[in-house]
């Protein structure tokens, strides 16, 4: 594998991530870790009397997922996870397949470390019918070239 220094970064790109069946098992699974047993994820007959009419996912499920999905993104020379924000557009059900697409919003040199550049990245989760379910960014923190190995 190969690392992309800030330096590389095609500010253009669009990348598009791997994709993932959420399940079953990872709502429950999620509900455990989280503590978020909100009947909205656990209780099919109560999901069933609100609008949305089964069990979602929870959005934070969604948010996790997309950060572990491979990607260029992966690649890069990151060297912190700074900052992330998602907003929940549509609901995740078992069965979705979920993927995102990336692109560069921003990009600066860090006023305090020189060593490293900040990347912004615009974020959208989609399902398997490329229907947007989350968006939102990403803030890198990516190593400079000359600075890293």
């Amino acid at each position: 594998m190969s690392r992309i220094f800030f330096d590389d970064i095609d500010r253009e790109k669009v990348v598009t991530s791997a994709g993932l069946t959420v399940t079953d098992a990872h709502i429950v699974m999620f509900a455990g870790v989280s503590g978020d047993f909100n009947p909205l994820h656990m209780d099919a007959r109560f999901a069933a009397t609100t609008g949305i009419g089964r069990v979602i996912a929870h959005g934070m499920l969604g948010h996790a997922l997309s950060t572990g999905l491979r990607s260029e993104i992966d690649d890069w020379a990151i060297s912190a996870f700074m900052e992330t924000g998602r907003k929940f557009v549509q609901p995740i059900f078992a069965g979705d397949t979920v993927y995102y697409t990336a692109q560069v919003e921003e990009m600066r040199e860090s006023r305090s470390r020189p060593e490293i550049g900040i990347v912004r990245v615009a974020i959208r989760l989609l399902n398997q019918d490329d229907v947007v379910v989350q968006q939102g960014t990403d803030v890198f923190a990516v190593t400079r070239k000359g600075h890293g190995s």
